[in-house]
């Protein structure tokens, strides 16, 4: 056997090693990132982090490399940022922990598939560095977080847009672009850390492309920054006093029977602690469908309220009819002006509808009313209090371009949640940034009614101005009041973003330079 022959094994080992320290890498800054997201919001970490994912990619010539490193990130990203899965799952919803573990785990695997996708398309076009890592890469990102946000009915979680509201200057191109728009100022931003990178371990002389793509850096977070200060809204109608109420019931005990007429005596009793003329319970406060709270409730309940010439926003199970079992997740308002609803109509899967071919999964689970039926998707505001409010349910406001259909007509924004399903874990705040978020994106406050937390009213510029303590019986009351007009994203939603994200996608590939000429 030859030298070399002898050497074969080895070099095996040390690429292997090599792979495996690279996957290892890869997984670490897909974790490391989840600290820019709430409760953290250390903003500068996911740029950094995809910086040096992205750099990774350039090292990577072979698309299944790349698919892999893109997979490790996003497996170390999401394992971490929605390891609270695993809790609604075992901790609430019955199904045994390491079948528990087993699904969180698939999730996030199946999550982690779109940054996989990303580091496999961009692998397989030859684009010079400096076009790849600052428009090809960037543009595949964000078509790959509108895609998970879509697919499927959607997953728009940990979009790297979110991890920047609301302190980061690049917060300013959420009434602009929406949050899209600002998770792509991101991966530029990255991209181009990433080409200075590796413009300088390769020793390669400064070019005018590198020059002008770090003068465009520079002026993209000047221009957010700007952009933060700058106003597309305006007040529209008088000062309102708004009261959230936060119940903290128990998860375990929600629906049962023996706990109804203690969790409606609390309920009661907060609502007359409240002195809001608008007044807002969490979803599914009540845990009677609507047609079963009697009616001499609704009086006591709205008594305070009414005295103030005002109304009541209430979640509550709604049968459309009681014989036939139809029935919505609903938000219905009781009070001085007529009675309205509105229905809940982007449910979850698994906890509020079955999708086909899976009710084998739900023996494994305990959660109640798992089928409900689809609202509207085209609500009006329910007219209350002297405003018009849009109302979203759960997790309806990670989804910015159904927020808009209320708007502008819309004067407030109003979101009622139970995240008790979540515990003491990331989602409960990843849930209020997403609030922020929407605010921010339609320049009006968000008044967020949640049974455990957080429960907050957000301005029009995504800043918290009061919070309940999380777990804890509270009413939270505020001063706001009804703004009008319409931001770009009001009027474009999330296709400029989208479209900026094509177009540069589209640029890279047309604007490769002859052979011959500098690669960056």
């Amino acid at each position: 056997m030859t030298a070399a022959h002898r050497s074969l094994p080895r070099l095996r080992s040390a690429s292997r090693a090599r792979i495996l320290g690279t996957l290892a890498g890869a997984l670490v800054l897909g974790a490391t990132a989840v600290a820019g997201y709430a409760p953290f919001h250390a903003f500068f970490l996911p740029p950094l982090a995809l910086a040096l994912l992205f750099a990774l990619w350039g090292v990577l010539p072979r698309p299944g490399a790349a698919a892999a490193a893109g997979f490790a990130f996003g497996l170390g990203l999401f394992g971490v940022g929605v390891s609270w899965v695993w809790v609604s799952l075992h901790v609430f919803g019955g199904m045994p922990a390491p079948l528990a573990a087993l699904a969180t785990l698939l999730f996030c695997a199946v999550l982690a598939l779109f940054p996989a996708l990303v580091g496999w398309l961009q692998a397989k076009v030859s684009v010079p560095l400096l076009l790849r890592m600052t428009l090809l890469i960037p543009g595949l990102w964000v078509t790959a977080e509108w895609l998970r946000g879509w697919l499927f009915t959607g997953f728009p979680w940990l979009a790297v847009g979110y991890s920047q509201i609301p302190a980061s200057p690049l917060a300013g191109y959420a009434p602009a672009v929406g949050i899209y728009g600002v998770g792509l100022a991101v991966a530029f931003s990255a991209g181009l850390a990433a080409a200075l990178l590796l413009a300088a371990t390769r020793r390669l002389r400064p070019s005018l492309g590198l020059a002008l793509g770090v003068a465009a850096g520079g002026l993209l977070w000047l221009a957010g920054g700007t952009l933060k200060g700058l106003t597309f809204t305006w007040p529209v109608t008088e000062p309102v006093k708004v009261s959230l109420i936060q119940g903290n019931v128990p998860q375990e005990l929600k629906w049962r029977e023996d706990r109804v007429e203690a969790t409606l005596r609390q309920y009661l009793a907060l609502t007359r602690k409240a002195s809001g003329t608008l007044v807002i319970l969490p979803e599914t406060a009540l845990p009677l469908f609507y047609h079963q709270v009697p009616q001499a409730y609704w009086n006591e309940l709205t008594a305070s309220v009414v005295s103030r010439g005002g109304d009541l926003l209430v979640g509550v199970p709604e049968m459309s009819d009681p014989e036939g079992g139809v029935y919505y997740n609903s938000v219905v308002s009781r009070g001085s002006s007529p009675v309205q609803a509105y229905r809940k109509s982007h449910l979850v899967p698994f906890g509020e509808f079955i999708p086909p071919g899976f009710g084998w999964a739900m023996k494994a689970l305990h959660i109640p009313l798992t089928d409900f039926a689809r609202g509207d998707p085209w609500q009006q505001p329910l007219t209350v209090a002297g405003q018009r409010v849009a109302v979203n349910i759960c997790y309806e406001d990670a989804f910015g371009e159904e927020i808009i259909r209320q708007l502008p007509e819309a004067t407030l924004l109003a979101n009622v949640s139970n995240d008790a399903w979540f515990g003491d874990s990331f989602a409960l705040w990843q849930h209020l940034q997403m609030s922020q978020t929407r605010a921010l994106e339609t320049g009006r406050y968000m008044l967020r009614a949640t049974n455990t937390g957080v429960t907050a009213v957000i301005d029009p510029r995504g800043q918290v101005l009061a919070q309940a303590p999380v777990h804890e019986e509270a009413v939270v009351e505020a001063e706001v009041r009804g703004y009008g007009g319409e931001t770009p994203y009001v009027r474009w939603g999330n296709a400029p973003a989208l479209l900026l994200a094509l177009a540069a996608c589209a640029a890279a590939l047309l604007a490769r330079p002859r052979s011959g000429q500098a690669p960056v």
